[in-house]
C-alpha cells in the first residue's frame, strides 16, 4: 500500500513513466535496459545480492553501461557485456564481495562475470539464455528479465572458435533505473 502512495505522489509531482511490467514490480529495484531491437525490463534482486544491486544501480545512475558492448556471446549459452573496454578485461575499477545464493540460473537470469577469484566482480554481467546449471552457487546472481527476453534473443553472436568474442558487437544504448524516469521523457 505504501508503495502504491509513493507511485502516486510521483505521478502527482511530476512522476515516472515506466511499462506495466515495471510498475508492477519495485520501480527502485527495476532496470530498464535499451537495445537495438527493444526495451529490456529487468528485476533487481537486493535480497539476493544487496551489494551487487546497490552498485549496479549506481553505476547506472552514473551512465557507466550505455553504450558498451555485448562483447562476448555464445548462442545457447549467453550474452556478456559491462566492460568499458570492450574485450572483457576491463571494469569499472571496484570489486565487489561474492554474494552466491541457491538461484539457480535460468533463462533470463542476470549474474556477476568475474575471474577465478570469487570476490572479483566489477562491473560485468552477463544473461543466460537457457538453463546454466553449472554456474548455481558459483557466480553472482542479482537479477531476472521480466520482459524483452525476444530482444536478448537477438544479441548479435560472437565465433565460437573465439570463445564468442563479437566482432562489431550490438550494445546497450542506455540503462536506467525504473524510479529515475520522468514522464515524457523516455
Amino acid at each position: 500500500m505504501a508503495r502504491l502512495g509513493i507511485f502516486l505522489l510521483a505521478v502527482f509531482l511530476g512522476g515516472f513513466a515506466m511499462t506495466d511490467e515495471a510498475r508492477a514490480a519495485d520501480p527502485e529495484n527495476t532496470l530498464l535496459m535499451d537495445l537495438k531491437d527493444g526495451q529490456v525490463v529487468i528485476e533487481m534482486r537486493p535480497d539476493l545480492a544487496p551489494k551487487h544491486v546497490a552498485r549496479i544501480k549506481e553505476l547506472v545512475r552514473q551512465g557507466f553501461y550505455d553504450g558498451l558492448a555485448f562483447h562476448r556471446v555464445i548462442g545457447g549459452f549467453m550474452a556478456q557485456g559491462g566492460d568499458p573496454k570492450g574485450n572483457g578485461t576491463g571494469g569499472s575499477g571496484v570489486n565487489i564481495p561474492a554474494e552466491f545464493s541457491d538461484q539457480p540460473h535460468l533463462r533470463g537470469t542476470l549474474s556477476m562475470a568475474r575471474s577465478s577469484d570469487p570476490d572479483s566482480a566489477d562491473s560485468q554481467f552477463f544473461i543466460v539464455f537457457s538453463r546454466s546449471r553449472f554456474l548455481d552457487g558459483k557466480y553472482t546472481v542479482w537479477g531476472q528479465v521480466t520482459k524483452g527476453m525476444k530482444y536478448v534473443g537477438k544479441i548479435k553472436r560472437g565465433d565460437k572458435s573465439r570463445n564468442g568474442a563479437v566482432d562489431d558487437p550490438d550494445k546497450i544504448i542506455r540503462m536506467r533505473v525504473a524510479a529515475d524516469v520522468k514522464i515524457g521523457k523516455s
